[in-house]
């Protein structure tokens, strides 16, 4: 073959040589970029999803009267000193005021349930011989508020299987005793439940599932005492019976005659 086709052909592969390397760079930079871009959206997502978008106590401050939230926070602040679930007083706190419940009310909602959630953790504890969690407290306090006591609360920790969190079946019960199904009915069907190994799901179907159970219940209900505002049941029938008469010190028919425009009839002609 002549030297200058040899040539030639030398300086097309050096040409192709050159245009690969030249591609192959410009790739291994598009690729290390892209990946710094992936890089950085996933390290950028976490940080952004734990930066609160507000804290919980400068919030109790902007909706409470300074006194009022000081001593509300300080309560807080103890509980979770004792290991218990302070966000969920936190939650309590600015729900009520959110409902534009009296600010009193609220620091004496708050420490009500946070003396509720003390003797659900010593129940608890007492039941499994180990410190419950704090949705497992939150649940106990729950089921004390509507009339669990805590001793019912042990027995129960004490029966229940303890392969498994007693958050959910604590709040059914509470449901359930709430509905006026007596408080060791309500702990047999729930343990019922957990013996056959039931899920969550099915254990918070009970209440829909004992309709009869409820309603007779609720002749031997106690008087709703110690109850959060706002949150007792409404009464079984609602607005004015179609029995009842007027108010105290109106007439019957409002003012007005009975028959307007029609007087009454004549005497008989003789």
């Amino acid at each position: 073959m002549p030297a200058r086709t040899l040539a030639r052909d030398d300086q097309f592969y050096c040409g192709v040589a050159n245009h690969s390397l030249v591609e192959m760079t410009y790739m291994k930079h598009v690729r290390t970029f892209a990946l710094l871009l992936v890089t950085t959206a996933l390290v950028a997502r976490p940080a952004s999803a734990q930066i609160p978008a507000k804290d919980p106590s400068a919030r109790l401050r902007e909706v409470l009267p300074a006194d009022v939230a000081q001593r509300v926070l300080a309560r807080i602040a103890d509980a979770r000193a004792h290991q218990l679930p302070a966000e969920a007083l936190e939650n309590r706190a600015l729900k009520f005021a959110a409902k534009g419940v009296d600010p009193r009310s609220i620091e004496r909602s708050v420490n009500e349930q946070a003396l509720r959630m003390e003797s659900a953790k010593s129940a608890l504890a007492r039941g499994r011989g180990s410190n419950p969690a704090g949705d497992e407290i939150e649940a106990g306090a729950e089921a004390i508020r509507k009339g669990v006591d805590g001793p019912s609360v042990a027995s129960f920790a004490k029966s229940a299987p303890r392969d498994r969190s007693l958050a959910v079946p604590l709040f059914v019960i509470g449901s359930l005793a709430d509905h006026g199904l007596p408080v060791d009915q309500a702990l047999k069907q729930v343990l019922a439940r957990l013996a056959a190994r039931a899920s969550d799901a099915d254990i918070e179907s009970l209440p829909g599932e004992l309709p009869a159970q409820a309603i007779a219940g609720q002749a031997n209900r106690p008087a709703q005492t110690g109850r959060d505002f706002g949150q007792s049941h409404k009464p079984t029938t609602t607005g004015r019976p179609a029995t009842a008469g007027p108010p105290a010190g109106v007439p019957g028919n409002g003012g007005v005659k009975s028959n307007p425009g029609q007087s009454h009839k004549p005497p008989p002609k003789n």
